[in-house]
């Protein structure tokens, strides 16, 4: 069905964009429609994965597109990287791309040096999944308009297949697609677009597959979708050092706000490729303050709670007052 939507979708799309954008039936088949297909593929297999198909935002784009985030690197088109659909409806043409949010990169580089920038680490992310890139073409793709986003995602494209429109079926958009998704979380894995040597240098000096793990275990950590699930789980108390945001600072902000840390206490040897999940809420976390976080991973097992709360050498206020009044 979803081979038949995405034909769809190449096939009608510059007659409906000839319509009014606002109330168009054609647009909602494309956010709802093509979108929960989508999802039904992905409750067959285990990525956890956000998905959104668009034809513009306000006014029609000149390239519609289905994509898949992951949200430890974007839930957004404009950043980070994930895996596309782009719709090419002046040659009734459908991509799967691995490819970039192209709106950052033009914000930081401008539009010219900007593709630049993107063609090289398009580069670099096939380099980074070579047994996955040489499943799929790295040639050059065409969208067939010169607009700015456009021209970003074909900048952007690392590697991917292209389909003409009513001559795929679901069972090969589906076997592609599961490889490009296995691919794109090997890419996670293995720090994305972030330099080997920057790996290194934020996980200070540990050999690039001990980095990579460490990289991805923040990213977990960072994770705005993590951090509130935590939070909504376990108190909002430092679980070392016993500082209460709310108590000790006046804290009124949601927990989510709070200046506390999530950290992911999985030791880092086991976040190995191909694994079902990287965590589980809330057993694989622990809620610190900055500075016990901070200190967790100056430890050599960053798990191990009780072995942080034995080198506490201080007590926080409230604790000496009670003990002196």
């Amino acid at each position: 069905m979803l081979a038949h939507y995405l034909s769809r979708l190449a096939t009608e799309f510059t007659y409906e964009r000839a319509k009014p954008f606002s109330g168009s039936k054609f647009g909602d088949f494309v956010r709802h429609d093509i979108a929960i297909e989508a999802k039904k593929i992905l409750m067959l297999w285990r990525f956890d994965l956000k998905v959104k198909a668009s034809v513009g935002q306000g006014v029609w784009a000149s390239v519609p597109w289905l994509a898949f985030f992951d949200p430890l690197i974007t839930e957004t088109a404009t950043k980070g990287f994930y895996v596309v659909y782009l719709v090419n409806p002046d040659k009734n043409t459908i991509t799967l791309s691995m490819n970039q949010g192209t709106t950052a990169i033009y914000n930081d580089f401008g539009q010219t040096r900007g593709r630049e920038v993107l063609k090289r680490r398009a580069r670099d992310m096939a380099d980074r999944v070579p047994e996955f890139a040489k499943l799929f073409s790295e040639d050059p793709i065409s969208l067939s308009s010169e607009a700015g986003l456009p021209a970003g995602y074909e900048a952007g494209h690392s590697f991917g297949r292209t389909y003409k429109a009513g001559a795929v079926n679901d069972s090969q958009l589906t076997a592609d697609l599961h490889q490009m998704l296995l691919a794109y979380e090997a890419l996670v894995n293995r720090g994305g677009t972030t330099p080997s040597e920057v790996l290194q240098e934020e996980a200070e000096g540990q050999n690039i597959e001990e980095a990579r793990r460490y990289i991805l275990s923040r990213r977990i950590e960072r994770s705005p979708k993590v951090r509130k699930s935590v939070l909504k789980s376990k108190p909002a108390v430092c679980e070392c050092c016993g500082l209460d945001p709310k108590r000790d600072y006046g804290f009124n902000g949601p927990a989510f706000e709070a200046p506390l840390d999530i950290h992911h206490a999985t030791p880092l040897y086991t976040l190995m490729e191909g694994e079902t999940r990287r965590y589980k809420v809330p057993d694989d976390f622990m809620v610190l303050c900055p500075t016990c976080h901070r200190m967790i991973h100056k430890t050599t097992n960053s798990s191990d709670l009780a072995a942080l709360k034995r080198k506490l050498r201080f007590k926080i206020a409230r604790e000496i007052e009670y003990f002196t009044t």
